[in-house]
């Protein structure tokens, strides 16, 4: 087995009657989901797809997004998956950037579709799931429909991949700290390895059931799908997390045994009034990444869910997974993030490149077949990342957050170098949010910073600056930004002032921002 997509086809030859995936009222075999999977294969190879081609699939969490991953890859293509509440203008931007040859998306998503393409010169091919009538006309010459693709394959077995482990499976697009999206290179192996490293410390097996509430787009979420299809468990694949009660009874219904969560979902959680209501002793674990759980969250859940272990996690989508904290070092040291996934190596480094010893604070650096291989397109911003590494002819990872260990070796975060906030477990651009803000009239100035949020790991406060003569308020502004905004990427709050502070250099002063929010009666300016 050498491609990622092989260990869901050497799984489903051994399970082919297994659940799969559960998926709304639906419930997908392993045998199911293989022979589905092939004939969209079939038919994106009819479609033109070829090897490491760029297939975007623009969807909710919804089967035919699992579906559109393993067919691209057993095409030879490149998967590039995207959240469901894109806006037109970024969608825009990563089909030019990527190159894709085919979009699949869901026919809700029709006229978001359509506002992108049409800023597009070169177009490509739209693959879509749902209702016909739901398509634009102008779409009509570049549209086919999901059935009637997958029904004209006369091969059942789908094509054969070209790849090789080194030809990349994925991009992974993320916020990037000029504002316009980075998408990460990720090569079968480096997933591969990833996400074998990760099974192995979770310890997972095929009676495992996974619950999945988060974005297949943010990485943390995919990785649930591509590990249990690799092990032979079971995904129960829900749309979102906003509502807590029927997440907290599905775990009930499925007995499912493990849950990924971010802080805003544990948050949640203890929010409601007696846990004891909801039949959760099926769990067996929780896993916790995208930023820090509180000592206090760490210490209630532990107290309320005694039986579940609670796996505290530190990760970059440059290479998947970083750390994690064995769950009986919890007591010990719950501030920590933990140690060194298998099959990588870590250490900080000081500003002269200097390995720091116990309680220095520093850069951290990751080594290791996990580490991923660039940026699409962007190779200045490559070879600022990814440097050479000790040994001739490889590169390391420079995460560009800072962090320190303690005497044996167990890793704190102590913060980010740059700018980006970490907001609902997704990596939010400051500078993204700041355009759209500078793009409402009567704005003269605008910034944006993290606020830590227990919920939210950090809410996304944005600063105004009015145009005189021309009167601005917060329910405005914020209405603004969610017509062009990801939902996690919107303010949950807006203060107008009259200046923003600057450093020497006339650089906005983000930490005087902050200890404006922080501080409010010490603000001194």
């Amino acid at each position: 087995m050498f491609l990622l997509h092989h260990y869901f086809e050497s799984t489903a030859s051994r399970l082919p009657d297994k659940a799969a995936l559960v998926c709304a009222d639906r419930r997908w075999s392993y045998g199911e989901l293989l022979a589905e999977s092939r004939r969209l294969a079939g038919g994106l190879k009819a479609l033109g797809v070829s090897r490491q081609d760029r297939v975007v699939v623009f969807m909710d969490n919804e089967a035919e997004a699992v579906i559109s991953m393993i067919g691209i890859l057993m095409a030879g293509g490149v998967f590039v998956i995207l959240n469901g509440t894109m806006k037109s203008d970024k969608l825009a931007y990563i089909l030019g950037d990527s190159g894709a040859r085919v979009l699949i998306a869901s026919t809700g998503k029709a006229r978001v579709v359509q506002d992108a393409l049409d800023a597009l010169r070169e177009k490509p091919a739209v693959l879509w799931k749902g209702e016909a009538s739901r398509i634009p006309a102008p779409l009509a010459a570049l549209s086919c429909g999901w059935d009637e693709t997958l029904a004209g394959v006369s091969d059942p077995r789908g094509p054969e991949s070209p790849c090789i482990d080194q030809d990349l499976a994925a991009l992974i697009y993320t916020s990037g700290s000029t504002g316009e999206p980075k998408g990460v290179m990720s090569p079968h192996f480096s997933m591969i390895s990833a996400a074998r490293s990760i099974i192995r410390y979770l310890e997972n097996r095929e009676t495992d059931v996974i619950l999945d509430v988060l974005p297949l787009s943010f990485d943390y979420g995919l990785y649930q799908v591509i590990m249990s299809l690799m092990f032979g468990g079971t995904v129960v694949l829900e749309k979102s997390f906003v509502y807590i009660h029927p997440i907290l009874k599905r775990i009930e219904e499925e007995g499912v045994t493990g849950f990924p969560v971010v802080p805003s979902i544990l948050a949640m959680m203890l929010g409601r009034q007696d846990l004891s209501h909801y039949g959760l002793d099926s769990l067996r674990y929780m896993t916790n990444t995208g930023a820090a759980l509180s000592v206090e969250h760490i210490r209630r859940i532990g107290s309320l869910l005694p039986h579940v272990k609670l796996y505290s996690m530190f990760g970059l989508t440059e290479c998947k997974r970083v750390c994690y904290l064995p769950p009986d070092e919890l007591s010990r040291r719950p501030g920590s993030v933990g140690r060194a996934i298998p099959n990588s190596e870590v250490w900080i480094e000081g500003q002269d490149g200097r390995a720091l010893g116990p309680g220095e604070e520093g850069e951290l650096v990751v080594r290791g077949a996990n580490v991923m291989r660039g940026y699409w397109n962007a190779p200045e911003l490559t070879a600022k990342v990814f440097r050479p590494g000790r040994h001739p002819g490889e590169r390391v990872l420079h995460t560009g957050d800072r962090f320190r260990a303690d005497a044996e070796g167990y890793l704190y975060f102590m913060g980010r170098r740059d700018d980006m906030i970490k907001c609902r477990g997704e990596r939010v651009s400051p500078r993204e949010v700041e355009n759209v803000l500078h793009a409402l009239p009567g704005v003269r100035e605008a910034a944006v910073i993290g606020v830590p949020d227990e919920i939210e790991g950090q809410s996304i406060q944005a600063f105004v600056v009015s145009d005189n003569g021309n009167p601005l308020d917060e329910k405005a502004i914020r209405k603004h930004c969610a017509a062009r905004l990801e939902p996690f990427c919107v303010p949950r709050h807006v203060l107008i002032v009259d200046a923003l502070p600057r450093s020497a250099n006339g650089k906005i002063d983000r930490k005087m921002l902050l200890s404006r929010i922080l501080n409010p009666t010490n603000s001194n300016w």
